[in-house]
C-alpha cells in the first residue's frame, strides 16, 4: 500500500511522500549488484597436505644440493679466509683456479656428503613446517596474509635451524676448514662426526646455534614472502590460475637474490662460529664485533658473490622441484 494512502496519515490531514519501496532502502532486503560478485577472486588456493610437503620438499633439497655445492664450497672457502692471515684468495675464481690446480675438479665437492646427509632432512622440515604453520593461518579461500606468510617462513627457518642445518653445518664448515689444512684429520663425513662428537660431545655440533637460527628464521622468512607475494600478482584474481615452472623459477631466483642481501652478515658470523678456530670468540655478538674491528664492515659481505649465484640458482630449482613433485603427489596421494 502508498504511504500516502495511509489511512491513519490521512486522519491526521497530511499524506505521506513518495518513498522508495521498502525492499530498496532496507539493508537487509536490498539485492547485491550483480557486478559486485564479478570484483571478487574466482578459485581458491589448494592447500598442500605437510607430509606431502615433506617428501616433496626432502627430494627437491637432494636434488638441489648436487647441482649447486661447488658455490656453496667457494663461499665457505672466502668465509674463513680471514685477512689476518693474510688471504689465501684474491676472490672466487681465484678460489676455484687454486682448488681445481691442487685438488682437481672433485676438490670442488669436498664436503658435499656433510650437505646431502643434511639438506634432504632439511628442506623437508622446511616445507612441512611452513605448510603446517600456513594452513592453519590461510583464509577461506587459502590466501595467506604477508605478514602470516612472513611469520610462518620465519618459524620454518627456525625449525630447520634447530633439527637440521645447525649440526649439519657445523660439520660441513669444519669439514671443509679441515680438508684444506696441512694435516687433515677427518677421513670422512661419518668420521669427523665422531671426532667432532668425542673431543666436544653433542654440544660440538650446535657451536653458532643462535646465529644460525636468525639466519635461516630471516632466509625463509624472506623467501616464502616475496615468492608468495608475486605468485598472488601473478595470479591477480584467479586464485586457482596454475603457475608456469618457468615463472616459478623466475619468482624464487628473485627471493633468493633478496634473502641474500638480507641476511649476508649474519651468514658470515654464523660461518666464523663454526670454523675450527671457533674457540677465539666468546659469542656470536663478540665474533662480529671482533670481524668489524679487524677486518672492517666490508668483511660482513664476503662470499657474497658466490652465494647469490648458489642461492639463486638454489631456491629456483627447490621451488620448482617441490611444486612439480607435489603435483604428483595429488594424484596419487588423495587427501582433504
Amino acid at each position: 500500500m502508498d504511504r500516502r494512502d495511509s489511512p491513519i496519515l490521512t486522519g491526521m490531514g497530511g499524506t505521506a511522500p513518495r518513498t522508495c519501496p521498502t525492499s530498496l532502502v532496507n539493508p537487509v532486503l536490498t539485492a547485491r549488484p550483480r557486478n559486485l560478485g564479478a570484483a571478487a577472486p574466482s578459485g581458491s588456493v589448494k592447500l598442500t597436505h605437510p607430509g606431502k610437503a615433506i617428501i616433496a620438499g626432502g627430494i627437491a633439497g637432494g636434488i638441489e644440493i648436487c647441482i649447486t655445492f661447488p658455490t656453496e664450497y667457494v663461499k665457505t672457502q672466502l668465509q674463513l679466509d680471514e685477512k689476518a692471515n693474510p688471504p689465501k684468495y684474491r676472490g672466487p675464481v681465484h678460489c676455484v683456479q687454486a682448488t681445481v690446480r691442487d685438488h682437481g675438479v672433485r676438490g670442488l665437492y669436498r664436503g658435499l656428503s656433510s650437505l646431502v646427509y643434511g639438506s634432504i632432512p632439511k628442506a623437508a622440515v622446511r616445507f612441512g613446517a611452513f605448510e603446517f604453520f600456513s594452513n592453519m593461518m590461510r583464509n577461506e579461500r587459502g590466501q595467506l596474509s604477508k605478514g602470516n606468510s612472513f611469520l610462518c617462513g620465519l618459524m620454518a627457518g627456525a625449525s630447520e635451524a634447530v633439527f637440521v642445518v645447525t649440526p649439519m653445518e657445523t660439520v660441513k664448515v669444519k669439514f671443509i676448514h679441515d680438508q684444506t689444512s696441512g694435516n687433515p684429520k677427518y677421513r670422512g663425513f661419518f668420521h669427523g662426526v665422531r671426532e667432532i662428537v668425542r673431543e666436544q660431545g653433542i654440544g660440538g655440533t650446535y657451536k653458532g646455534l643462535f646465529p644460525t637460527v636468525l639466519k635461516q628464521g630471516s632466509n625463509q622468512a624472506i623467501r616464502f614472502l616475496v615468492m608468495n607475494s608475486l605468485k598472488d600478482w601473478y595470479r591477480g584474481d584467479d586464485l586457482s590460475k596454475n603457475i608456469n615452472p618457468f615463472i616459478t623459477a623466475a619468482f624464487g631466483a628473485t627471493a633468493g637474490a633478496a634473502s641474500v642481501f638480507g641476511n649476508t652478515p649474519i651468514d658470515v658470523v654464523k660461518t666464523r662460529m663454526q670454523g675450527l678456530e671457533a674457540h677465539k670468540y666468546k659469542s656470536a655478538w663478540d665474533c662480529a664485533v671482533k670481524i668489524a674491528k679487524h677486518e672492517g664492515p666490508r668483511a660482513f659481505y664476503k662470499g657474497t658473490l658466490p652465494r647469490l649465484s648458489r642461492v639463486c640458482l638454489d631456491v629456483a630449482m627447490v621451488f620448482v622441484i617441490y611444486e612439480e613433485v607435489v603435483k604428483v603427489l595429488n594424484v596419487v596421494w588423495k587427501t582433504d
